[in-house]
């Protein structure tokens, strides 16, 4: 019943939701979805926790860099099914292709070029 409630609740937030669609493109850094999205680094962290504990995203660590990508075949069926419905449902809406857009100029960028901008 946990693994639900968690997967519910990291499904009922909108900003979460575009992680998840904007993570469709690869694995991107915290400083990426930090760039895309504008929001505070603690809510990005927030978000990440939430879709993390939900096992909707997998993370690994790199030096300075935590970056995060989709969870795979391996999750749950549970995962991969609301992963799909997510797709397919909300993949193509007026935000998420605006996101989309967006991420492709950012991911021009150099992640520690981010990093050193998100922290001036």
């Amino acid at each position: 019943m946990k693994a639900f409630m968690n997967l519910t609740k990291a499904l009922a937030d909108p900003g979460r939701i575009r992680i998840l669609l904007a993570l469709r493109r690869g694995e991107l850094c915290v400083c990426q979805i930090t760039a895309l999205f504008g929001f505070a680094p603690s809510t990005i962290s927030k978000h990440l926790s939430i879709l993390h504990q939900a096992g909707l995203i997998f993370s690994r660590k790199s030096e300075r860099w935590v970056y995060y990508r989709l969870a795979d075949e391996s999750a749950a069926a549970e995962v991969r099914e609301a992963l799909a419905w997510v797709h397919r449902s909300l993949a193509n809406t007026a935000e998420a292709r605006a996101d989309a857009q967006k991420l492709k100029q950012i991911l021009k960028t150099d992640p520690a070029e981010l990093c050193r901008r998100q922290c001036r």
